[in-house]
């Protein structure tokens, strides 16, 4: 049989569309069909270095290409849903990176878009979708390490970043809430789902966006969460989930492990492996094209859902922390 093709285009040719553009080649029916930025330049030389097979100088004529199947929004978090909307109406389904938009109300207007049009819509929350997590949450399930008492997980950079970085700018949605807290907290909201109650505190910076936060959050029964995210300093970067039998820790990088260790009560620690070639983008890609194939307007494994709750936890950490974009 032949293989059914998706074609791809990539709007915002920025480095995170970079590592995006990497590993398009691993996934098995992806075909890089065209580039689209501000620039008719940087679009050019996006395409030239990819193998892409046009480039365009603007968003509108990428979401106008009657050959591209599906668009990866790479903008700026501040730009997304505009984005979006633009590839929408012009009839593109979208994968648009992770957060979504900068809160609530917009992400719920961008999918209650794409509902209406018919297309397929995804946050591109790419650890969600990696083997190593996926493994993780069906060990839970199944009881591995019992009933789940307490999560814990970190990410930071180390800064300083400068003023003028879009890390400190609130017009770009800026601070370490929605760029690295966004993977703690989903492996939470994954493994223990939406929280009862939640408390957090963060330093700002000047401009008044978050550099050091702190979130703390309570389930029913009885499970908590702690997670932290900074842009002044390195953290461990890891994550451990405690159970009554046992716990699951994930190395450094623990938003795209190839391993993690299960340790249960009474036995000698298991390292479960899961190598794999490139960044570790291409499975959420290759989950677009599975669902965008078969006529799915939203992928199960990352729901729209799931989109709205994690900008609703996000939303309440904000006003609690006195972030405003």
């Amino acid at each position: 049989m032949t293989e059914q093709k998706v074609r791809w285009g990539v709007l915002g040719p920025g480095g995170i569309a970079a590592t995006f553009a990497a590993d398009l080649p691993l996934v098995p029916g992806a075909e890089l069909a065209a580039v689209g930025s501000r620039s008719a330049e940087s679009a050019t030389a996006f395409a030239e270095r990819f193998g892409f097979a046009r480039a365009h100088g603007s968003y509108a004529d990428l979401a106008a290409d009657p050959e591209v199947d599906v668009v990866y929004i790479a903008t700026p978090h501040a730009f997304h849903a505009e984005a979006a909307h633009l590839c929408i109406e012009a009839g593109k389904h979208v994968l648009v990176e992770k957060p979504i938009t900068l809160d609530l109300p917009a992400a719920a207007q961008l999918i209650a878009a794409a509902r209406e049009k018919g297309v397929f819509l995804m946050e591109a929350m790419w650890m969600r979708l990696n083997p190593a997590i996926r493994r993780v949450a069906e060990l839970v399930e199944e009881g591995a390490i019992g009933w789940v008492s307490a999560i814990h997980a970190d990410f930071g950079l180390q800064g300083p970043f400068a003023a003028e970085h879009r890390l400190r700018d609130p017009k770009l949605g800026g601070g370490a809430l929605l760029d690295l807290g966004v993977y703690p907290i989903n492996l939470v909201h994954l493994i223990l789902g939406t929280p009862a109650s939640v408390q957090a505190w963060a330093h700002l910076t000047p401009e008044r966006v978050d550099e050091n936060t702190g979130v703390l959050m309570g389930f029913e029964p009885g499970a908590v969460a702690a997670i932290t995210c900074s842009i002044n300093g390195e953290s461990r970067n890891n994550a451990t989930i405690t159970g009554t039998d046992g716990r699951i820790e994930l190395p450094s990088g623990f938003f795209v492990p190839r391993s993690f260790v299960l340790h249960r009560a009474g036995k000698a620690p298991e390292t479960i492996e899961f190598p794999f070639e490139g960044n570790g983008y291409q499975f959420e890609a290759a989950e677009v094209q599975r669902a965008v194939l078969a006529g799915e307007l939203e992928s199960p494994l990352m729901p729209h859902a799931t989109t709205l709750e994690i900008m609703t936890l996000l939303d309440t950490i904000r006003e609690e922390i006195g972030v405003v974009y």
